[in-house]
């Protein structure tokens, strides 16, 4: 039947889900410890999920354009366990949304605060390079005297 085809894509999409969900809270404890290549390797895993989950979404399209109240459901606790499985991927992917806010907040916050000691360290080169070019640098101590 297609909606048990329906049932299984819902089903799938709410496990990939679950994993970016897991992700994404791993996610925020990497970021808050600065571990950029522990960092790299979870977004590579999660752009996998990721790549799962559009296929999913492409699989799911030809349902969008369905009457919800037209198709044929075995019984109607399959009907209203594919509805909870559906409205428990749309929390999901709320709740993801909202700790991928969170995390891009920080690293927004680590990188202004990263170019702002840049800043400083540049203006510090400038200072010193100006300062040395002055004048001629002299490596001893002239003690001679004209007396």
């Amino acid at each position: 039947m297609e909606t048990e085809v329906l049932a299984s894509l819902i089903e799938k999409k709410f496990e990939v889900l679950s994993l970016l969900r897991q992700l994404a809270r791993a996610q925020v404890n990497i970021v808050h410890d600065g571990d950029t290549t522990r960092l790299m390797k979870l977004l590579a895993t999660k752009q996998n999920l990721l790549n799962q989950l559009k296929q999913l979404e492409q699989q799911l399209d030809p349902f969008r354009d369905q009457d919800p109240d037209s198709r044929r459901w075995r019984s109607q606790e399959c009907r209203e366990q594919a509805r909870d499985m559906a409205t428990r991927c749309e929390s999901l992917l709320s709740e993801i949304m909202l700790i991928e806010k969170q995390c891009e907040g920080e690293l927004i916050l680590r990188r202004d605060t990263a170019a702002t000691r840049l800043q400083g360290i540049h203006s510090v080169t400038q200072a010193t390079d100006a300062y040395l070019s002055d004048g001629p640098v002299h490596s001893q101590l002239d003690l001679s005297s004209d007396r």
